[in-house]
This record gives structure tokens, C-alpha cells and sequence, in this order.
């Protein structure tokens, strides 16, 4: 299977969400953290370094709930990222 090339936004937005749940995570084993997640260490490593950008919602559901994280914040560190335009008056 072929898999279609990450855009630049999407690995941004990988990025954000990845930085958000390593923070969350603290000093918690990723083991530990991953087991509560009901996903494995190497998935939740993905996550957290951008290479899996736009995991499954119950995955981040799930680690959201294993973190103690509202999935609100989770959605707004994952969002993509909304242009500015200012209007001139």
C-alpha cells in the first residue's frame, strides 16, 4: 500500500499534538502511560515524535483519559492551523 506523503500542516499538526502528550506524560513512564491507553509503547512513541500525525480519535481519546488530559485540549493541539486576516479599518 501506498501511503500519500504527509503535507507540511500535517506534520505540524503531528508535531503539536506529539509535544502536548509528552508534556502531559511528565515523568511517567511512556511504558506505563501506553498500558493505561490500551496502545502499545512504539505507537504512543509515534505519537509523541509526529510520525503517526493524525492518530485514531479513540487513541487519543484514550491517552487523553490515561493522562488525565481534557480531549478538548488534545482537539485544539491537533486542530490545523487557522490564517489570520486583518482587515484594514
Amino acid at each position: 500500500m501506498v501511503r500519500v506523503p504527509l503535507t507540511p500542516a500535517e506534520r505540524e499538526r503531528g508535531e503539536r499534538l506529539g509535544a502536548l502528550l509528552r508534556e502531559a506524560r511528565g515523568g511517567r513512564p511512556l511504558g506505563a502511560v501506553a498500558a493505561d491507553a490500551g496502545i502499545s509503547a512504539e505507537t504512543l512513541r509515534k505519537i509523541e515524535t509526529g510520525r503517526i500525525p493524525t492518530p485514531a480519535f479513540f487513541t487519543v481519546a484514550a491517552l487523553a483519559a490515561a493522562l488525565g488530559l481534557p480531549l478538548e485540549r488534545c482537539a485544539d493541539a491537533a486542530a490545523p492551523a487557522v490564517a489570520v486576516r486583518h482587515q484594514a479599518g
